[in-house]
């Protein structure tokens, strides 16, 4: 058995990755959200002028929005726009059918912002990056029903 460590394998390689952990998923769960029902989408503050000062990376799969990232310039922190994005990636997530939204945070980044909009600790671990910690947060997003 020969071991690869590598940075760029062939692209067939990476697919049978895949495709093996697609078809371990599906035979484990025959009911699992396939992954080509991924939805990734942006939500974008700009200005009047068009500039973007801000914004939401996501995705929404397994029945969860999961927040890649949220950059708001300088100007526009505390200034309620953060609350806004997040209410809108929200939203669109229960439309695409989340139930729940998952989000990683760093200790000197938003664990106290996703705190005051609902979310709850999971998990800290500690010394990632070295010196800090990374927060691990989730909410259950009701947002439409009953």
């Amino acid at each position: 058995m020969e071991i690869i460590v590598s940075t760029d394998p062939p692209e067939a390689h990476s697919n049978i990755l895949s495709q093996g952990i697609i078809d371990y998923n599906e035979s484990a769960v025959p009911d699992l959200e396939s992954v080509d029902d991924e939805v990734r989408f942006f939500v974008l503050a700009r200005t009047g002028t068009g500039s973007v000062v801000g914004g939401i990376r996501a995705s929404c799969y397994w029945n969860t929005l999961h927040i890649e990232l949220l950059w708001l310039s300088e100007e526009c922190r505390g200034t309620g726009i953060g609350k806004q994005l997040l209410d809108s990636a929200e939203n669109y997530a229960a439309e695409h059918h989340c139930e729940k939204a998952l989000v990683e945070t760093t200790s000197w980044q938003a664990k106290p912002f996703y705190e005051k909009n609902g979310y709850q600790l999971l998990a800290t671990l500690p010394d990632r990056p070295k010196g800090h910690a990374s927060h691990y947060l989730a909410k259950n997003l009701t947002i439409g029903m009953p």
